[in-house]
């Protein structure tokens, strides 16, 4: 019992990280070295999150309305984090929506699941009645889930987290070059503006 309580604290500590120690005035870290992004000719804003992250879901309605005024040169990524299996689980259930083209139907509605409706979502079967009642078939969902599209997805997540030195979530990669998060930049709110602040500076070097 002790060893699962150790467990269960852990994975809160690693959402909650971020929120612990008082925010520097900076807002941000610089990474070194600097990270390469999927498009040069783009400014990356890449967003490190876990459906079972409290932070995550208060965090997603202000994501949700900063998007939608983007700039035409910035370009929003989601990377599902995988710390461990629980993770993991989640992780593979947002590549799989994304190998679909569903991530917009059902992005909000899985956090719903787990963060207001307690559900665990964490085997196939559970997973694929959740996309059954979004649409997905049974043998879509099967097939998708266990794809090589999605396998290799899987396999590259805990690679990014380590690459971008992705300790807790939320947290926020700007253009390979900048992280932020709720340590670094004290709030939510704070992350939406640093987080502009550096898509304006690095929209002048382009």
């Amino acid at each position: 019992m002790l060893k699962k309580i150790t467990k269960i604290s852990l994975l809160i500590l690693v959402c909650f990280s971020s929120f612990f120690v008082k925010a520097e005035s900076v807002g941000y870290e610089t990474l070194s070295p600097a990270q390469p992004t999927q498009n040069p000719a783009k400014i990356e804003i890449i967003e490190f999150f876990w459906y079972g992250c409290p932070h995550c879901y208060a965090f997603e309605p202000l994501l949700e309305k900063w998007k939608k005024n983007l700039p035409a040169n910035v370009e929003f990524i989601r990377l599902p984090a995988a710390f461990n299996e629980l993770w993991s689980k989640h992780a593979k259930a947002y590549y799989t929506a994304e190998a679909l083209g569903i991530v917009d139907k059902i992005h909000a509605d899985f956090f719903e699941a787990i963060q207001s409706g307690k559900e665990k979502l964490d085997t196939e079967a559970t997973l694929s009645a959740f996309f059954a009642a979004h649409g997905v078939t049974e043998s879509q969902f099967k097939e998708t889930y266990n794809s090589f599209v999605v396998d290799s997805k899987m396999r590259q997540a805990p690679l990014m987290a380590s690459r971008y030195g992705i300790t807790g979530v939320p947290a926020i990669i700007v253009n390979g070059k900048y992280k932020t998060n709720g340590t670094l930049a004290g709030s939510h709110e704070k992350m939406i503006e640093v987080m502009d602040k550096l898509i304006k500076e690095e929209s002048t070097k382009k």
